[in-house]
């Protein structure tokens, strides 16, 4: 469905793309994205100074088709929920030209793009894709059927991918150039590569537009048979009147997508259910249209507080302050859209408990402890427990700690939690 106001700009060329404000604009996003070299080793500044150098060259071989991408560099993250993600890092020049591809090929793309495509398009976001289930629900579609697709990126076909681009782009040279960049090659750790006949590795700005492009037909396809659904990226959430109806669409759209897309299904993350019991993009959906926090998104909070607040780490009280506020601002700045909050408000003395534990450790000596206590104002009598022998926890929830880094001292020094002020403003 073309989304109403919009309009398709003709097929991108190859021109289009090496055209010099394109190009411009390209290199600026990637200045501003920042991230590690690729395979070359070679950093932001060391590129830039190549380029500029080398570019009538590298443009001349982009032109004629002789242009071969850099291997991309295989790393390894861990996923939210256990296990591990491998990203492929392509090289900063790569990283240049993809996004050139990516703006006018975006360009082209996004307007045919389904409305209830949320993921990695310009003027979405995930809240839009929230706001929108929360819109289902209310009309009263309170149960969801959640398609996790397995390993996606890594399992796209190329055919079936070279086959949408040439129903989208023109210019064959252009095709070519995104080819190459799907067959290029991985390189691991240890120096070995690995052609790649399949997939789209995450990492370089390329990869989530041609995702997009990829699951364009299974919009398409869920539009036809009328249902209520968000996507964002490969997150899939079809919402329905009953759970029979969630059953059955979950059945029928995996057989689709399997036959179709020929990318497999993961059917145990796969399900149907209340939409309470379900999560999607970090957020819980109740069945009245609130939102909550994830216990996923709970648990994985309550995991980067302990990190973030361990005692060991070699950083000075300001750094650690600088550390957890741009954790924790970046944190709230997505969940604040959340209207049930209680889930994290009632972690907010256990998050103080484990930052007055780590000052208490590295506070280090009972010597230590009690100059502490002294200068944070503590009375002499309660300084006494700078000599306790009680576990550093237990330290925590003491009288003598809450006096030394009560609420309004950990804020006034800037050890905050952002929800608390909503708080006390409403």
């Amino acid at each position: 469905m073309l989304n109403e106001g919009t309009t398709n700009p003709a097929s991108p060329t190859l021109s289009e793309v090496l055209g010099r404000e394109n190009l411009r604009v390209a290199w600026l996003a990637v200045k501003t994205n920042g991230g590690a070299p690729g395979v070359d080793g070679m950093d932001i500044e060391r590129t830039e100074a190549h380029l500029k150098e080398h570019w009538k060259e590298i443009e001349a071989k982009l032109r004629d088709g002789t242009y071969q991408p850099g291997a991309v560099r295989a790393m390894s993250i861990p996923k939210p929920d256990g296990g591990a993600r491998t990203l492929g890092i392509p090289n900063v020049q790569d990283r240049l030209i993809q996004q050139a591809i990516h703006q006018k090929l975006s360009e082209h793309c996004d307007g045919s793009f389904s409305d209830h495509s949320y993921g990695f398009r310009p003027n979405r976001s995930a809240h839009d894709a929230v706001r929108a289930a929360q819109a289902f629900i209310k009309e009263g579609k309170r149960y969801v059927a959640d398609v996790d697709l397995k390993g996606f990126f890594d399992e796209v076909d190329h055919d079936k991918l070279m086959h949408q681009l040439r129903q989208r782009i023109e210019d064959k040279s252009l095709r070519k150039l995104i080819g190459a960049y799907l067959r290029a090659p991985v390189q691991q750790a240890d120096g070995s590569k690995h052609r790649r006949w399949q997939g789209t590795p995450q990492g370089g700005p390329l990869s989530p537009l041609l995702a997009n492009i990829y699951l364009d037909p299974l919009d398409k396809e869920l539009e036809k048979r009328g249902l209520s659904f968000v996507r964002y990226a490969d997150d899939i959430a079809i919402f329905a009147a009953s759970p029979r109806a969630a059953e059955r669409i979950l059945e029928r759209v995996i057989v689709w997508i399997e036959k179709n897309l020929k990318v497999p299904v993961n059917r145990e993350k796969s399900g149907s259910g209340p939409t309470d019991q379900s999560s999607l993009l970090g957020f819980r959906l109740y069945s009245d249209g609130r939102t909550g926090i994830s216990p996923k998104s709970v648990q994985r909070l309550k995991s980067n507080v302990r990190e973030l607040w361990e005692a060991r780490q070699n950083r000075t009280s300001a750094q650690l302050r600088d550390q957890w506020q741009q954790y924790i601002r970046g944190w709230w700045n997505y969940f604040q859209l959340a209207d049930w909050r209680r889930e994290v408000e009632d972690l907010s003395g256990w998050i103080r408990r484990h930052m007055r534990k780590c000052f208490w450790l590295r506070w280090k000596t009972p010597i230590g402890r009690r100059n502490a206590l002294q200068r944070l104002g503590v009375n002499k009598r309660a300084q006494g427990v700078a000599y306790s022998g009680l576990g550093a926890w237990r330290i925590a929830r003491s009288r003598a700690l809450h006096q030394a880094l009560g609420n309004k001292t950990l804020n006034r020094y800037g050890f905050t939690l952002p929800w608390t002020f909503v708080e006390a403003v409403t």
